[in-house]
C-alpha cells in the first residue's frame, strides 16, 4: 500500500470519527431537550394538581372536617356503647351469680322445710303438696329428692335438648321495664309491701324444659306444658290422613244480662289424661271407666257452665256433668303432680256473682276454693281467667295470671291421702303482683288474658296493652318489656334452638287502637333473655268492632320433621273473613307456604308418626277442620261442620282429636 493510500485511509477514518462524534453530541442535545420537555411537563401537571387540590381543600375542606368530626363522634359513640354493654354484660354476670348464691341457699332452706314437714305428718299417709311415693304413704313433696342430684341431671339434658347452659335474662337498650311500665306492686296475704325490693319470696320456684313440667300421660294444660308446646300427646299412626269423626257430645249454652254463650269458645282446648288405675279408684267415675285400664279422659270446660267428662275413644259418659254455673272461655288445667285436681277458670259473670278462679276435686267435684272476684288490690273491674295456670310441684305453688291484671302465687297446702281417697286445699300463703302501664286508659288495658309459659324462675306473659313481659318470679321485678303493639290473645310459647331460648309471639288488632280498619301485625321472634326482636314477619289485617283480627291462636314449634318451621294462623287478611295458615321458618322469618282460608281464632297442632314426619290439624272459624302436609302445605283431607263456627282449639291424643264448636258440639276424631 501506497503512502497516498494510508494517508486516505487515515483521513476516512478521522472524518469518520469525527461524524460519530458528531452524532453523538446532537443525540445527547436531543435527549436533554426532550428530558427537559418531560420535567417541564411534569412540573406542569404538578402545579395543576396543586392548584386543583388548594381549590377543593378550599372548597370541600369545611365538609371534610365535619365528616371527620362526625366520624370521630361515631368511633366516640361507638367506644361508649361498648364500654357501656361490657358494663351491663358484667352487672348482669354479677346479679346471676348473686341470685345463683341466694337461690342455692333458699334451695337448701326449702329442702329442709320440707324435710321438717315430711317428718311433721302424723303417719296416715296424708300428703302435702305432692302425690306420695309406692309404700311412703307419709312422704311429703314427692318427687323433690335430691335437689343437687336432681341439678345435675338437669344440666345434662339440657344439653341433649338445645336448652342454654346458663340463662340469665336481663334488659338492653329498649326492652327497660320503664319504658312501658309505670309502675309494680306485690301483696303478700293481706299486706301490700311499701317497698317492691323487700319481697322476700316463701319458696323458690324454678321450672325445667316443658317436656318435664308432668309424668302424667295426656294433655294436661292450655297446649300441654309449661312451654306451651305440647298440645298432642304421644305419636298417630296415620297412614291414609284421614279425619273420621268418630262420636258427637250435645252441650248447651247460658245467659247473663242478655248475653249469651254457647258451646265451647276461644281458647277453649280440651284436657286429655289417662290416669293411674290407683286415681281412678278414688274418683267418682262411673265402674266401666275405672275398670278400663285404657281409659283417656277427656275433660272439658264449656261456655254452658259445665264440665263434661268424656271417652276418648266413644265420647260416652264417664261420670256425671259437672254444673259450676259459671261461663268457662278458656282452658282448665289439672295438677302436673297427679293430684286430682282441676284449675278451671271463668270468663264472664254469672247469676251466681262475679267471675273467678276455681281449685275442684276430681274425687267428688266438689269446689275446694277460688279467688279472684271483687279483688280490690286489682286496678281493672273484671275478674276473668281466661288463661290456663300452672302448677310448681316442688314448691306447691300455683301461678295464675288474670285479666284483672293480678298475677297470683298461691302455696295451696295441698294434702292428697289416695289410700283413704280424701284430698284438700287450705292456701295459707298467698302473694299479688300487679303492675300499671304507661298507655293505660280506655286502651291499652291491663290485664293478662293468655297462659304464661315459664322456664327456670322466670314468667313470660303478654297482656292486653301490647306488653310482653319477662318476670322474675322469685324477686317479683319485671326483667325487660317489649312492645308488641296491641292486645295479646296469642300465648307466649317457648323454644330452645341451638343453646338458647326464644319466645314466638303475636298480637291482635283491635279497632280503633291502630287503625280503623287495617294495622301491620307482625309475627315475633323474641330472644328470651333480652326481650330483643330476632325477626317479624309482617301481615297487614283488617278488624271489626268486637271480633278481632291479626294473631289470636298460639303458634305451633315444629319438632322432628317439622323442627325448621313454626305454624301460625294470622284472621283477616285479604278482608274481613278471610286469613291464612303460615309455615314459617324458625331462623329467618321467611315463609316457606300459605294455606288461604276463612280466618282462625283456632291453634294449629302438629301431629307425627312414629317415623317423626308431621302433619298440621288446623280448623277455620267457618268450621272446617283441616289435615295439611306440614312441609308442603298439601291438603291432605278436610273436615266440612257444615256452617258452624269454631274458636275452640284441639288436642290430640296419640290417634285422637277433639275439638269443640260454638253450636254445642263436642267432636271426637280419629286420625287414621
Amino acid at each position: 500500500m501506497s503512502a497516498e493510500d494510508r494517508e486516505n485511509i487515515h483521513l476516512q477514518g478521522t472524518y469518520s470519527n469525527r461524524k460519530k462524534q458528531r452524532d453523538e453530541m446532537i443525540r445527547a442535545r436531543r435527549e436533554k431537550k426532550a428530558k427537559q420537555s418531560r420535567m417541564i411537563k411534569r412540573t406542569a401537571a404538578v402545579v395543576v394538581l396543586i392548584i386543583l387540590a388548594a381549590l377543593v381543600i378550599r372548597l370541600a375542606g369545611p365538609v371534610i372536617v365535619r365528616k371527620a368530626a362526625d366520624v370521630r363522634q361515631q368511633i366516640s359513640a361507638a367506644y361508649e356503647e361498648h364500654k357501656r354493654q361490657a358494663a351491663e354484660k358484667r352487672r348482669a354476670a354479677e346479679e346471676a351469680k348473686r341470685k345463683k348464691e341466694e337461690e342455692a341457699a333458699r334451695k337448701k332452706e326449702q329442702e329442709e322445710a320440707l324435710k321438717n314437714e315430711a317428718a311433721s305428718q302424723d303417719g296416715t299417709g296424708a300428703v302435702s303438696a305432692g302425690k306420695p311415693a309406692a309404700g311412703d304413704a307419709g312422704a311429703a313433696h314427692a318427687g323433690v329428692g335430691s335437689l343437687a342430684a336432681a341439678e345435675t341431671a338437669e344440666d345434662a339434658a339440657n344439653a341433649e335438648t338445645g336448652l342454654p347452659a346458663a340463662f340469665n335474662p336481663h334488659p338492653v337498650k329498649g326492652t327497660e321495664p320503664e319504658n312501658l311500665i309505670a309502675s309494680t306492686k306485690i301483696m303478700m296475704n293481706d299486706t301490700v309491701l311499701s317497698e317492691t325490693d323487700s319481697y322476700k319470696p316463701w319458696y323458690h320456684i324454678d321450672f325445667g324444659a316443658g317436656d318435664r313440667y308432668t309424668d302424667m300421660q295426656g294433655v294436661i294444660t292450655f297446649r300441654g306444658d309449661s312451654f306451651r308446646n305440647a298440645p298432642a300427646f304421644g305419636t298417630a299412626d296415620m297412614q291414609a290422613h284421614m279425619l273420621n269423626r268418630q262420636w258427637t257430645v250435645k252441650t248447651g249454652s247460658r245467659t247473663y244480662k242478655e248475653k249469651t254463650w254457647t258451646g265451647s269458645g276461644w281458647t277453649g282446648q280440651p284436657l286429655l289424661v289417662k290416669w293411674p288405675k290407683e286415681t281412678k279408684a278414688v274418683m267418682n267415675m262411673y265402674d266401666w271407666a275405672k275398670e278400663d285400664d285404657e281409659l283417656v279422659e277427656v275433660i272439658y270446660a264449656c261456655l254452658d257452665g259445665k264440665i263434661y267428662f268424656l271417652d276418648l275413644k266413644t265420647g260416652e259418659a264417664t261420670r256425671e256433668v259437672l254444673d259450676i254455673g259459671f261461663t268457662f272461655k278458656g282452658s282448665g288445667a289439672l295438677d302436673p303432680r297427679g293430684l286430682p285436681v282441676l284449675y278451671v277458670g271463668s270468663g264472664y259473670n254469672s247469676t251466681k256473682g262475679r267471675s273467678r278462679a276455681f281449685i275442684i276435686s276430681l274425687i267428688d267435684g266438689s269446689v275446694l276454693y277460688t279467688f279472684g272476684d271483687s279483688d280490690g288490690f286489682a286496678d281493672r273491674s273484671v275478674s276473668f281467667f281466661d288463661s290456663s295456670p300452672l302448677v310448681d310441684a316442688a314448691s306447691d305453688t300455683l301461678i295464675w295470671p288474670g285479666e284483672n291484671g293480678v298475677l297470683y302465687l298461691i302455696h295451696l297446702n295441698s294434702k292428697y291421702n289416695e289410700a283413704a281417697g280424701t284430698l284438700s286445699v287450705d292456701p295459707d300463703r298467698v302473694c299479688k303482683w300487679k303492675y300499671m302501664g304507661k298507655r293505660t286508659g280506655s286502651q291499652y288495658w291491663v290485664g293478662m288474658e293468655t297462659s304464661a309459659s315459664i322456664y327456670g324462675g322466670y314468667l313470660f306473659v303478654g297482656d292486653n296493652g301490647g306488653n310482653l313481659m319477662c318476670l322474675d318470679l322469685n324477686t317479683l321485678k319485671l326483667v325487660w318489656v317489649q312492645d308488641t303493639l296491641d292486645d295479646t290473645n296469642s300465648s307466649p310459647v317457648l323454644s330452645a334452638e341451638d343453646g338458647k331460648l326464644y319466645l314466638y309471639i303475636g298480637p291482635s288488632f283491635h279497632k280503633g287502637w291502630r287503625g280503623s280498619s287495617e294495622a301491620v301485625v307482625p309475627v315475633f321472634k323474641i330472644d328470651a333473655e333480652t326481650g330483643e326482636i330476632v325477626w317479624q314477619k309482617d301481615y297487614n289485617c283488617h278488624t271489626q268492632e268486637g271480633v278481632s283480627g291479626g294473631i289470636q291462636s298460639t303458634i305451633a314449634l315444629g319438632k322432628n320433621e317439622l323442627d325448621n318451621y313454626i305454624y301460625v294462623t294470622v284472621s283477616m287478611t285479604k278482608d274481613t273473613g278471610h286469613g291464612v295458615l303460615a309455615c314459617i321458618e324458625k331462623k329467618t322469618g321467611n315463609v316457606v307456604w300459605e294455606q288461604e282460608a276463612s280466618y282462625a281464632w283456632s291453634s294449629p297442632v302438629c301431629v307425627y308418626k312414629e317415623s317423626g314426619s308431621g302433619a298440621v290439624l288446623y280448623c277455620s272459624s267457618s268450621g272446617k277442620l283441616y289435615l295439611l302436609d306440614g312441609l308442603t302445605g298439601e291438603e291432605y283431607d278436610m273436615f266440612d261442620f257444615d256452617h258452624v263456627t269454631v274458636e275452640a282449639s284441639p288436642a290430640v291424643y296419640e290417634n285422637y282429636a277433639v275439638l269443640g264448636t260454638r253450636d254445642c258440639q263436642i267432636c271426637g276424631f280419629r286420625l287414621e
